[in-house]
């Protein structure tokens, strides 16, 4: 391993392949940014590029050092695409993220090396040991290729108990050269990791673990006090995992009169607790976003969601008698599902006033149990990750066809963000639903115009399929999108003269960090 001097270092998140009905309030992942503030604090020169808010300046990657990607499922195509480009160059490239974390030996067709699981700890000796040419073997959590060309995974990190040590995330590393998007519309703020149930379709307790870790009320209330946010979203997978925890956060906001109108992601069980529901509405809650899956008791025993339908119907009335507006999602295509419990879900959010929802697509995602249980059984369909993004079916259902499923979600999904309902949200005077509900609308149109080939192909293969159409064996290649031309198309107008100058005249300038 040869030395490679390093100042400058570029992280990247790449864009998704497709948008949601909450694409325009996109938020930063807090992971990259993270990272980025420990190595600026150690005297590096750091930029981060999140593309769904600013884009990506393509001669500023080629100026660095080094360029870490983090990316999920569904982008990692485009990432896969940038490292590889990067790569070429001779830029040290490492991945993170959750996709990679359990892909590792596919990311490393494209970089070098591979951060698994949480990196804060990792990132430090990664960087020294790109430096100085020695020690990969002791950076924990590290997958990287030995000199026979054989995967080589060092032991896994350890997980943090004491999430106080990390700062603050610095927004102000996150650069672009798209105009006109404005700056943290939300602030999110990240005050736990972990989480103690055990969802069979999510990678969060696979990622960040079962044990519930938190920071201390005084830090985040000191993060609070700093920023001033106006918007905030507490990033935590669940946020109320320890309710004992959360309303003395909650408490403190009010005793120090922190002005902020916060949402957060919860379950529905913090609806059975009436003083938690009070500390929620007084501190300033404004949304709740939760899963709540099904009406499907069957699926959502499969599911492991640990929460009956009574309950959720419940706690959608008690978070609403609060004057908290909520964000239900829901997932369609469990083998216990079929067309019927999907039509009976879609009318469920519309009789309870839900102001919002997301109907997705069940997703098999690397690292959790439905993708190795649908890998083993051979119920994949696909393995263009671009398509792992819960708006199209990647998998055989059980319980219907891939194009009944396809269609019956974008159904549920019109039906809802009907003209009817933003017509009957304004004669309500809920302008805000009704804004929403309108975006969602034309979210879906849009959505419809660019996935008919998508489901072209599904038709096609139901068609072809004719009495085999529920049979688990059914195979249909799709053909691949193209994520990724655009990066070809950036590259070509770069100034590369311009850039091995610039680089050669930063190394020439000695180091900046300690």
């Amino acid at each position: 391993m040869i030395p490679t001097p390093i100042k400058k270092i570029v992280f990247i998140e790449p864009k998704s392949p497709g948008f949601h009905v909450y694409s325009r309030w996109g938020l930063p992942r807090l992971g990259t940014l993270m990272l980025g503030t420990i190595l600026k604090q150690a005297g590096y020169e750091v930029k981060v590029f999140v593309e769904d808010i600013k884009g990506i300046n393509f001669e500023d990657v080629f100026e660095a050092d080094a360029v870490g990607i983090s990316t999920i499922t569904s982008t990692a195509p485009r990432a896969y695409e940038i490292a590889r480009q990067v790569r070429k160059e001779g830029i040290p490239v490492f991945m993170g993220g959750a996709h990679v974390t359990f892909m590792d030996e596919e990311a490393l067709e494209y970089c070098d090396y591979v951060l698994r699981g949480e990196a804060e700890e990792t990132i430090m000796p990664l960087i020294k040991a790109i430096e100085t040419g020695a020690g990969l073997e002791n950076v924990r959590g590290l997958s990287y290729l030995g000199n026979d060309g054989k995967i080589i995974r060092n032991e896994d990190v350890e997980k943090c108990t004491d999430l106080d040590k990390y700062p603050t995330p610095d927004f102000s590393l996150i650069q672009g050269n798209v105009k006109g998007v404005s700056d943290k519309a939300i602030t999110p703020v990240m005050t736990s990791r972990g989480c103690p149930f055990g969802c069979t379709f999510c990678t969060v307790t696979r990622i960040f673990g079962r044990s519930y870790r938190y920071r201390s009320v005084g830090n985040v209330i000191d993060e609070l006090q700093r920023l001033k946010p106006k918007w905030t979203f507490f990033y935590d997978d669940n946020f109320a995992a320890n309710r004992a925890h959360t309303k003395e956060l909650l408490r403190e906001m009010i005793r120090l009169n922190i002005k902020t109108r916060w949402s957060a992601q919860v379950r529905v069980d913090v609806t059975k607790d009436t003083e938690l529901m009070e500390l929620m509405k007084k501190s300033g809650c404004y949304f709740l976003y939760i899963g709540l899956e099904s009406t499907n008791p069957k699926a959502l025993e499969a599911m492991n969601k640990s929460q009956t339908v009574e309950e959720i119907e419940s706690a959608i009335k008690i978070i609403h008698r609060y004057g908290i507006r909520i964000h239900g999602m829901f997932i369609f295509g469990t083998d216990q599902d079929n067309i019927t419990s999907i039509r009976r879900t879609a009318k469920f959010a519309k009789r309870l006033k839900i102001e919002s929802v997301q109907f997705m697509v069940l997703t098999p995602l690397p690292g959790t149990p439905v993708f190795n249980d649908m890998e083993r059984e051979g119920r994949l369909l696909s393995r263009d990750w671009s398509y792992y993004d819960a708006h199209h079916v990647v998998f055989q259902p059980k319980g219907m066809s891939t194009w009944e499923l396809h269609k019956e979600t974008a159904k549920a999904m019109l039906r809802f963000y009907s003209w009817g309902q933003i017509i009957g949200r304004f004669l309500k005077f809920d302008l805000w639903t009704m804004i929403i509900r309108a975006y969602g609308r034309r979210f879906i149109m849009k959505s419809k115009r660019t996935s008919r080939d998508f489901g072209n192909q599904l038709k096609q293969m139901y068609k072809q399929a004719g009495d085999s159409v529920h049979d688990a064996g059914a195979k249909i290649q799709f053909r691949a999108r193209r994520t990724s031309d655009d990066i070809r198309e950036s590259l070509a107008k770069i100034n590369w003269e311009r850039i091995r100058r610039t680089k050669a005249e930063r190394l020439k300038g000695g180091k900046t960090h300690g």
